[in-house]
């Protein structure tokens, strides 16, 4: 039996010109396939993204119009939930939970006058 692990390999000078050249024709045969490949994937991807850019365009019709349509019922309808909720403090907390009206502190008294402010002395420099 052979040991082909220890034998060196004798290969002529053209048998190694012979490999390479089948090599880089490969290599050129892959990258070719690799181009023409690419190219058609880059086509489909266009035609699609062309067709689903009108598919946008109409179901976006379809979904504003109707909202547009609906918009003076549904301010309407928050304009009186807010309303309620100033009628009705214990309201206020599920008008807050649900981002209808900002979150704001108690109104204090306002019809009382702040106190007034103490004079303040000038601060003499420190030497």
């Amino acid at each position: 039996m052979a040991n082909f692990m220890n034998e060196p390999e004798t290969n002529s000078p053209s048998d190694l010109v012979g490999q390479v050249v089948a090599l880089q024709r490969q290599v050129f045969t892959l990258l070719l396939a690799l181009i023409v490949v690419s190219g058609t994937l880059v086509a489909y991807l266009g035609y699609e993204s062309h067709h689903l850019g009108k598919d946008i365009t109409a179901i976006n019709a379809q979904v504003v119009q109707p909202y547009k349509q609906k918009l003076p019922a549904i301010e309407s309808f928050i304009s009186q939930i807010v309303a309620y909720g100033q009628a009705h403090p214990d309201f206020r907390p599920v008008l807050v939970k649900n981002g209808v009206v900002a979150v704001t502190p108690p109104a204090t008294n306002t019809t009382s006058k702040p106190a007034a402010a103490a004079p303040v002395a000038p601060a003499t420099p420190k030497k």
